[in-house]
């Protein structure tokens, strides 16, 4: 039973999450190829959340169909209206961010997540921070140590340990004097600290309705309904919705499949089981996973600064869980105290 509930409570979550950051940086990669065919930006998030709330739909009649579920109040869906709201809301000035500067830009400011996260859940005591306490030390040190190993991978290249093929580096002081700098930094710092908090409140949202599918079919289905208009009104070309039978439709299948279903239903999940903060964490994550993937499918090079920087996220990761676990093994034993006295007070 103990084994089990460890596997449930710590291999399982670390595990999902490994795999949701792979197949965003797959999603990515095949984004990135489509929009160089041409395909519109606002086009994808449509469809996408559209081709995610059809998947979603069957899918929550099979698993719940079974299961008594909380009625689905008026005030419960408007929370979800507003999940909706917020993750179209972040997605879109994520892709103005990078219109503004650059893919490179966005990896360094997706850094702002898990310290935003960790702070925004404190406030709303969702995590447990005491400073005086040992595991809360080493939480913030462990959150501050990977922030610290993503922002070497993004600023640090370093020399190349494993060459395929040069190209010209693409750094952040390669294009740090352009206009638009700046503004695209706001609107992908706007983004994060947005994301930040969603996690906080779909956290709350799944709490309160205990069916993480259910919770992202209508997230989906309300991001698609609030995209529609604000997209067809930024991209009033027809013809542009027309997606050809190629990398283009590949691109939309995948994100409503595999990104926008599996993936923040998995982040739904971990977030239901393991808190806002522990998921946050796990974004530096993909640069090196990106990293990685270019070295091996797309024939990058692999510089020391991706291997320096992994290393120091590694560990840092390591430090938080360690913390956390330390956390619940407090709790746990505050508990058992607390019963035994219980027990231990007398009838009379």
């Amino acid at each position: 039973m103990g084994r089990g509930r460890f596997c449930y409570q710590e291999v399982l979550p670390f595990s999902a999450m490994l795999v949701v950051e792979f197949t965003n940086v797959g999603l990515s990669t095949i984004f990135k190829a489509a929009t160089l065919k041409g395909l519109s930006n606002h086009v994808f998030m449509v469809y996408s959340y559209g081709i995610s709330s059809l998947v979603l739909l069957p899918l929550c009649y099979i698993f719940y169909r079974n299961t008594k579920l909380p009625a689905l109040s008026f005030n419960l869906l408007l929370r979800f209206f507003f999940l909706g709201l917020m993750g179209f809301t972040a997605q879109y000035l994520g892709y103005a961010g990078i219109e503004y500067s650059t893919p490179t830009l966005a990896s360094a400011m997706s850094n702002l997540m898990p310290a935003s996260t960790f702070v925004l859940a404190v406030l709303f005591r969702m995590e447990k921070l005491e400073l005086k306490n040992l595991s809360s030390q080493v939480k913030i040190m462990g959150t501050i140590i990977s922030i610290a190993g993503a922002l070497v991978v993004v600023l640090y290249e370093g020399p190349a340990v494993i060459t395929v093929r040069s190209f010209p580096s693409n750094k952040l002081s390669a294009v740090g004097s352009s206009s638009n700098w700046v503004i695209g930094g706001a609107l992908l710092a706007a983004e994060y600290i947005l994301v930040a908090v969603w996690y906080i409140y779909q956290t709350k949202a799944v709490k309160e309705y205990p069916a993480e599918m259910v919770v992202v079919f209508f997230f989906n289905l309300f991001a698609c309904i609030v995209a529609a208009p604000v997209c067809l009104i930024a991209e009033p070309n027809l013809s542009a919705w027309k997606v050809q039978p190629d990398i283009r439709l590949l691109s939309i299948l995948y994100a409503g499949i595999v990104g926008s279903s599996l993936g923040i239903g998995i982040h739904t999940w971990g977030l239901h089981v393991k808190g806002p903060v522990y998921v946050a964490l796990f974004r530096p994550v993909s640069i090196v996973i990106a990293a990685l993937t270019g070295v091996i499918f797309l024939g990058d090079n692999l510089y020391l600064g991706s291997i320096i920087g992994g290393i120091v996220i590694s560990l840092g990761f390591y430090i938080v869980i360690w913390g956390k676990a330390q956390e619940e093994e407090d709790m746990g034993s505050e508990r058992n105290e607390s019963s035994s006295e219980e027990h231990r007070v007398p009838l009379l």
